[in-house]
């Protein structure tokens, strides 16, 4: 029994088994041949696509398309017989309702076919179409088999022929019996002259769809239009600057009479003395469209085509951008950032020697670079130089005001002063290297020796009396120069009055030589002018440039007055007025207030001594220098030829009143209680004290007959040996600073227009340039520090950027000066697109293909734009046979597109369901889009038929 149940078991499992095998073995029939394998492969792709939808799609690595912002695409790959093909699907994001049939982010099937996601299969080979037609049938009935499977409505399609046709082949699932068919091919030449005009263009659409026995007089169909025509403007003329060396733009020997004389489109801009740039915007594309309007016969085609491009519904604009403004880093050859960089390389080199002298020598260079490569500009080209720099430069009263103040964070020297201008003719000077700058700079400096030698002011450099702080110290060694010069005229003019007037002061009276004009000085009580100055004892700058007392020269009625005056009085020498409510201690008398010599201008290593000076000593009473000395023992021989009955406590109230302490205050202003109580601070009481010992020496002199506390000819001797022994990296330290501050300076003066963003990065640019240039300043640059090398030339890439958009912006505002809007919205799209990318390298692919923004011109525009399309002459270059009509003076269109369309009402009898209302609507049921020239000529069609 055990045995016979057993072996039951067996039989079953065997049936089991046998069972498996044979379902192992079942051969599924609709895929049964490779072709229908094929044709699961695409739907099961299909369903895939459609399962996850768009959102999912772009998290799986859907690729974004180059030409939109919201257009997409995934691929999928497959094989049939021994061939390989790709799929791919196209679908956009936030995107509802149907294309307009004009957009610039379309692809270029999207604008032919008028669809919105579609699938495009393609063979894997060279040329990427099916050069075969029956495979390209069959290719596109495996597609649309699958997608009728799968229920989808996408359409497809197959490229066929010659890739240079960009012919297609497709077809779409309507869902009912409704099939839509597609085609497009191309004519790359040889166009026929019906089909270069829109009549003929009209029928060629209509013999789709109408029988040709109908008379076309009377049978009128109502045909959709929409045309957009594309002009370009004629070539802005820039040859006059090709052939022109860069480096020797502004002395080179190729810069013909010729060519100076001809007008560029910069010759106003600031740079325009420095060199000449390449207009970034070589132009402009005008697009005008008519949109849909109903059109009954191929008379109205013809009238279209005589008219105005004015006529059209909306115009929109964009520029032609040069090569050079898209090249990255690349390009600017003009530009002063590439003569900068060539200027911090120069730096880097400038290390190698001791002095200037020895990069001029080619014995004493050891460096076989400088040898070869450092090429020395010719005399004449160096005379021109420096005849520009000294003999025609302009005599500047002050320009220390001018220019950006930001710029004034920069310590370089100011754009119109005499080194500044130096740094820029270097920049342009051969190639900008060390040997270069060393031979300028050594008669630069010989230049300079000649105007002081012969008593000539200093061109370029203001003999105002005050040195600038905030400038370069070559700067300020040149302001010094130019008031030394100046002083040192003064000092020659007065000695020769002094021997030509001798004869005639012997002549004098001693009662004429008594009254002279210190002593017929009115004594003026104002309420201003109080006399006393709070200061620090040892300094007398605040004194000497804070009081400015009038002087007035006395009256024929004022001589009663001087005859009844004291002895004292009749002494007085040098008086600038009455210091108010002060009283001299012993005489009882009105202090007067002296005249004073101003204080030594100093430069900014002048300072740092004097500063050292007294940190050495310590206490500033001690007169660590003698410039302080000098100082207060002219102000002591004023103040006393000023007050004759003054005695030193007089002085100290009046010079240094911290140092005089009251006892009383309200006794002070009463005029009962005299002498008021004070007394010495503890400082000034000391025996032995300087001050003291000093008021006890000096004579009382007025300021006219003391000796002068500038020394002029010691002080400008000074300033021609620092420029004469200035070390080589010194030199180009300040020449950085120097050339990056004026170069930013002179592009500030550009117009452009009410450009905020363009405002906003020339203040940037500023503040970048100040960190990047401060270890220059301070002379922390070391010939091993490579980090700050770097540093400035990154610098140099940033300045190189901004200069490129400050050039567009010249260019646009000068093109659209009339249409200021449109200069802005031009400039404010390509502002955006570019600084994100500022740096990061392949600007020029992304702003080729992403900067494709047009700007819509109003109606009060349009004057301003058509008048940009000047009438071309016979010697340009421009097609000579007008052949398509819509000219817009003169010029015709260099594209042309063309959407026809005819809709139908469709019946219910064509859906595949009864009482289905999908389609109970018109339809679009012939779609023609033409696109071409005279030369050129492509169509796409699209029909609807019941299949």
């Amino acid at each position: 029994m055990a045995s016979s149940n057993s072996s039951r078991v067996e039989s079953d499992a065997d049936d089991d088994f046998t069972d498996e095998v044979v379902l192992d073995h079942f051969d599924d029939f609709t895929i049964a041949s490779s072709w229908e394998r094929f044709i699961s492969d695409i739907e099961a792709i299909c369903r895939l696509w459609m399962a996850d939808g768009p959102k999912n799609l772009l998290e799986k690595g859907a690729v974004l398309l180059e030409y939109s912002k919201n257009s997409y695409k995934v691929k999928s790959e497959m094989k049939h017989a021994m061939k390989n093909y790709c799929m791919e699907y196209y679908f956009e994001i936030n995107s509802d309702g149907k294309p307009a049939d004009w957009n610039s982010t379309f692809h270029d099937l999207q604008l032919c076919f008028g669809v919105k996601e579609f699938l495009v299969i393609t063979p894997q080979s060279a040329s990427g179409v099916v050069l075969d037609a029956p495979e390209a049938s069959k290719l596109l009935s495996a597609v649309a088999i699958a997608l009728s499977n799968c229920s989808s409505l996408w359409p497809a399609f197959v490229p066929v022929h010659d890739p240079s046709r960009k012919a297609y082949i497709g077809i779409q699932n309507m869902g009912t019996v409704l099939t839509r068919r597609f085609e497009a091919d191309r004519i790359g030449s040889q166009v026929p002259v019906k089909l270069m005009h829109l009549e003929g263009l009209y029928e060629l659409f209509f013999s789709k769809f109408a029988y040709s026995t109908l008379d076309l007089s009377t049978h009128l169909f109502k045909v959709q239009f929409a045309m957009r025509l594309t002009y370009i403007t004629l070539p802005y003329d820039d040859n006059n600057i090709e052939g022109i060396d860069p480096q020797n733009a502004k002395y080179g020997e190729n810069l013909t009479s010729e060519t100076s004389s001809e007008t560029l489109w910069d010759n106003d801009c600031s740079w325009s003395e420095w060199f000449s740039a390449e207009d970034p915007v070589k132009g402009f594309e005008l697009i005008s469209i008519w949109l849909e309007k109903m059109v009954e016969s191929s008379m109205e085609m013809a009238e279209l085509e005589n008219a105005s491009p004015h006529e059209a519904e909306k115009w929109l604009i964009s520029p032609c951008f040069a090569p050079n403004i898209l090249e990255g880093s690349k390009g600017n050859q003009f530009g002063f950032a590439s003569q900068l960089h060539l200027l911090v390389d120069a730096l880097e080199m400038s290390f190698e020697a001791q002095f200037m002298e020895d990069f001029v020598s080619v014995e004493n260079s050891g460096s076989e670079n400088l040898k070869s490569s450092l090429v020395i500009p010719p005399p004449t080209v160096r005379d021109r130089v420096l005849k520009d720099l000294f003999h025609e430069g302009v005599h500047i009263t002050d320009y220390i005001l001018g220019g950006d103040k930001t710029s004034r964070a920069i310590k370089g020297a100011p754009l119109e002063s005499l080194f500044a201008q130096f740094c820029l003719h270097s920049l342009w000077l051969g190639s900008c290297n060390i040997r270069a700058i060393s031979v300028l700079w050594i008669e630069f400096v010989r230049e300079i020796r000649w105007y002081w030698e012969e008593s000539q002011p200093l061109p370029r450099m203001p003999a105002n009396g005050s040195i600038d702080l905030s400038t370069c110290l070559i700067n300020q060694k040149l302001q010094m120069l130019a008031v030394c010069i100046e002083k040192k005229c003064e000092l020659s003019e007065d000695y020769q009055d002094c021997i030509g007037s001798e004869d005639q002061g012997d002549s004098l009276s001693e009662e004429e030589s008594v009254v002279g004009d210190d002593s017929f000085i009115t004594q003026i009580n104002t309420e201003d002018f109080s006399g006393k100055v709070d200061r620090f004892p040892t300094a007398g700058d605040l004194h000497h440039s804070g009081i400015t007392i009038p002087i007035v020269t006395g009256k024929p009625e004022d001589m009663n007055l001087f005859i009844n005056k004291k002895p004292s009085e009749c002494t007085r020498r040098g008086s600038a007025g009455i210091v108010k409510s002060m009283m001299l201690l012993e005489s009882n008398e009105c202090m007067h207030a002296p005249f004073t010599q101003e204080a030594p201008i100093m430069t900014e290593d002048m300072h740092e001594e004097r500063l050292q000076a007294v940190e050495a000593f310590g206490d500033s009473f001690n007169f660590s220098a003698q410039l302080e000395r000098d100082i207060l023992t002219s102000d002591m021989s004023a103040f006393k030829a000023a007050n004759p009955d003054a005695i030193f406590e007089d002085f100290i109230r009046w010079h240094s009143p911290r140092d005089w302490v009251e006892d009383d205050i309200e006794a002070e202003k009463s005029k009962d209680n005299w002498p008021p109580r004070g007394r010495l601070s503890k400082r000034m009481s000391e025996r032995g004290n300087l001050w003291r010992n000093i008021w006890n020496s000096t004579p009382a002199l007025p300021a006219s007959e003391q000796k002068p506390l500038l020394d002029p000819n010691r002080e400008g001797e000074k300033v021609i040996h620092y420029l004469e022994t200035l070390k080589p990296h010194q030199l180009l330290e300040q020449m950085v600073c120097s050339s990056f501050r004026a170069a930013a300076d002179t592009l500030t003066r550009t117009s452009y227009g009410e450009l905020k963003e363009m405002v906003t990065k020339m203040q940037q640019l500023y503040l970048t340039m100040g960190p990047a240039l401060r270890p220059l300043q301070v002379n922390h640059l070391s010939a091993e520090d490579s980090e700050t090398i770097e540093d400035l030339r990154r610098l140099c890439v940033v300045f190189e950027h901004i200069e490129k958009l400050l050039t567009l912006a010249a260019s646009l505002h000068r093109k659209l000066l009339r249409a200021p809007r449109l200069s802005r919205e031009i400039f404010s799209d390509f502002y955006n697109l570019y600084i994100p990318r500022m740096g990061k390298g392949l600007i020029e692919e992304t702003v080729k293909k992403e900067f494709e923004k047009k700007q819509i011109v109003r109606n009060d525009e349009r004057e301003v734009v058509s008048n940009m399309f000047v009438p071309p002459t016979a010697n340009q270059s421009w097609r000579k046979v007008l052949s398509m009509g819509n000219l817009l003076n003169g010029h015709e269109p260099i594209l042309r597109e063309i959407i026809f369309k005819l809709d139908n009402t469709v019946d219910g009898n064509h859906y595949a369901a009864p009482g289905a209302c999908l389609y109970q609507h018109q339809i679009e049921s012939y779609r023609m889009y033409i696109s071409g020239t005279s030369n050129d000529l492509r169509v796409a069609l699209s029909v609807v038929s019941c299949d």
